[in-house]
């Protein structure tokens, strides 16, 4: 056992809990994050007590939630004049200390979605970088059944009245149900050594992933950066490559995605749907220093926030394909307070693209047709 109390089986080191449901129960079980503990244990991971109980049937898998549909007019006529999308890639962010235990603050209340929360502070006119310690973090919620997983026939009944009248009023109101459907790689990453692609697109079909600075060819779990060669690399960037180690791990797990530090230098993460929950400027960027982690985009969330820009327009879910797409840097950060105020500053970055969200986007916009504000060769 090593002293971050994981065990060493093969060579590989992994959480105790996790190798033992993975040995006696779910062979493709891939981390501690497709886990949730039953209620009645006392030595639950998640309590995070000095022992930790590691029976297969203390824990449970978590299962992905349902997305619902997102209701398109089929023919739109929103003619609502928008403001010009903030162009927030091109800000520079500033450099603040964030209190650690923060609470989330949610724009996205169950039951109410799209509504948002009272005491959510407003945007800074710039982005901030927030210097803040993500630990452990619990295991995504379940999906939209009863814990015990079954329903009754009142409950049956009442659904399908609901549907009958849910169709009933989309027929009247000429909407088309636009649904999610999992693609079948979740991201695509692209690597870039300061404002140069460098290298193929790695295309995800796991749900779990390491992006290191090895060597392997040929593994479809760790795109490995320590292979790819640029015949404009000057020391700096041969120097960052160096201390990407183990890199991070990416996890895609009950619709949320989750990036966990295994180097020995801090990582650097802008995303927007993140920084959304937490109240930050869209451009924000989080400092994950090693052995801590981050949910960096939530499914449920984006869902809920597509909903709401369909009665906003074109535009407004258009705007929505920046949160599709995160950033994230190697060992040197960017911002105000650093020397490199763009991420095509830092020495070694990459760019994953949310295939799963990015798809529904464009089915979204399919329907929808085409912007409100025509352009032409005059504009």
């Amino acid at each position: 056992r090593s002293l971050d109390g994981r065990l060493q089986v093969s060579h590989r080191k992994g959480l105790p809990h996790v190798i033992y449901c993975r040995l006696w129960r779910w062979p493709d079980l891939h981390s501690h994050h497709e886990l949730k503990a039953i209620e009645n244990c006392e030595y639950a991971f998640n309590l995070k007590k000095d022992e930790v109980c590691v029976n297969p049937y203390h824990y449970q898998r978590v299962e992905t939630p349902v997305l619902p549909p997102v209701l398109v007019p089929r023919h739109t006529e929103i003619l609502t004049e928008l403001p010009p999308l903030d162009d927030y890639t091109h800000s520079i962010p500033e450099n603040t200390n964030f209190p650690a235990g923060i609470e989330p603050q949610s724009n996205y209340i169950p039951g109410k979605k799209g509504q948002q929360n009272e005491n959510q502070t407003n945007f800074p006119s710039h982005s901030t970088n927030k210097w803040f310690f993500f630990f452990w973090t619990e295991t995504p919620p379940p999906g939209y059944i009863s814990e015990d997983g079954e329903t009754s026939d009142q409950q049956l009944n009442q659904s399908m009245d609901t549907g009958n009248t849910y169709f009933s009023l989309l027929s009247r109101l000429d909407l088309q149900p636009v649904t999610y459907s999992e693609p079948a790689f979740w991201c695509s990453i692209a690597y870039y050594e300061l404002n140069q692609r460098v290298g193929e697109t790695f295309h995800a079909s796991q749900p779990s992933l390491t992006v290191d600075g090895f060597t392997d060819p040929s593994n479809s779990e760790r795109f490995c950066l320590g292979l790819l060669s640029n015949v404009n690399r000057n020391a700096t960037v041969e120097m960052t490559r160096r201390h990407i180690g183990r890199g991070v791990r990416l996890y895609y797990i009950g619709g949320e995605v989750f990036a966990e530090c295994l180097s020995d230098s801090a990582i650097f993460v802008q995303s927007p749907n993140c920084n959304q929950r937490y109240g930050w400027h869209p451009a924000t960027v989080c400092k994950i220093p090693p052995g801590c982690n981050l949910k960096i985009f939530n499914n449920q969330e984006f869902a809920a926030l597509l909903a709401q820009s369909v009665n906003q327009g074109f535009e407004a879910v258009y705007q929505l394909t920046r949160m599709c797409t995160i950033r994230m840097s190697f060992v040197k950060g960017w911002g105000a307070e650093y020397r490199r105020q763009t991420v095509t500053s830092t020495p070694c970055w990459i760019e994953l693209h949310l295939n799963g969200p990015l798809q529904w986007l464009d089915k979204v916009l399919t329907q929808m047709g085409s912007p409100s504000v025509r352009c032409s060769s005059m504009s």
